[in-house]
């Protein structure tokens, strides 16, 4: 008589440990640093969409279910062959980094759930990428364009995922990776570039120079005419007189004789 009571002491007590076991992970919920939690009631609805969990510690029923997302921005990188304008095969490394909207996490998980990255951003990021990289030149790619490539990747790729609920915030193009061939006369053409460019500076440089001393040759010409325009026969007698007349009054002894040379000027005699 005292078996089946025994055996369902043993089984209470076997449900009530798995019960202490297994309830604690399901009906208390810690939500770590970083993430926020979408809640799914089995019996009420589903998948509760206006409303998130904030990290903390929840108490849920234990029939439901309460999924954790990295809400913080997160990295992944991405090697990708792509063709560019002209059907040359190219290698890019691409980063990019995302993250969810953290008011949106219940439309993000009904719609497409915690495989988000794979699912949505990196199909998305392929797609901008071989379309965007497709409309220029290997050349542009691996120097003069790339900044701008990757504004437009950018652009393109984030007005897609807006609409899935994902922020888009940064592309960078990490390298990208030519055909040995292609790379030395793209290395080579830039190269000449530059050459002819410094040349050009060169020769600029010079002609202004060259104009600079014709500028100043003009100046010293046009200076001289109107110095000679203004010197007479008369002004430079009469400046000869004035200097004889200071030399005059020195303590040297010597003779002034007015008027004695062909030209008219004085003439000095006597002095050491």
């Amino acid at each position: 008589m005292q078996t089946p009571r025994i055996v369902r002491i043993i089984v209470i007590a076997t449900v009530a440990l798995i019960l202490l076991v297994i309830l604690p992970s399901t009906v208390f919920i810690t939500i770590p640093s970083g993430h926020e939690g979408v809640l799914y009631r089995k019996f009420s609805g589903g998948t509760v969409v206006n409303e998130f969990f904030h990290e903390g510690f929840h108490v849920i029923a234990p029939w439901n279910t309460m999924y954790i997302y990295d809400i913080r921005f997160q990295q992944t990188e991405q090697e990708m062959d792509v063709l560019s304008k002209n059907g040359l095969s190219i290698r890019a490394d691409i980063s990019i980094r995302y993250q969810p909207v953290p008011s949106k996490l219940g439309h993000l998980h009904k719609e497409i759930g915690q495989n988000f990255l794979e699912n949505i951003v990196l199909p998305e990021i392929r797609s901008s990428v071989r379309k965007i990289i497709g409309k220029y030149d290997p050349e542009e790619l691996y120097s003069s364009k790339r900044e701008v490539i990757q504004k437009e990747i950018m652009e393109e790729t984030d007005h897609a995922l807006a609409k899935k609920f994902i922020i888009l915030d940064a592309v960078l193009i990490r390298s990208v990776e030519l055909p040995t061939t292609i790379k030395t006369a793209i290395e080579t053409k830039l190269k000449q570039e530059q050459e002819s460019k410094e040349y050009e500076f060169r020769l600029q440089k010079e002609q202004k120079e060259a104009e600079r001393k014709k500028i100043e040759a003009q100046g010293i010409k046009a200076f001289q005419e109107i110095v000679s325009e203004g010197i007479s026969d008369k002004l430079l007698k009469w400046k000869g007189i004035e200097a004889t007349m200071e030399l005059s009054k020195s303590p040297n002894a010597k003779v002034v004789i007015i008027g004695s040379a062909k030209d008219g000027m004085p003439i000095i005699l006597g002095g050491q």
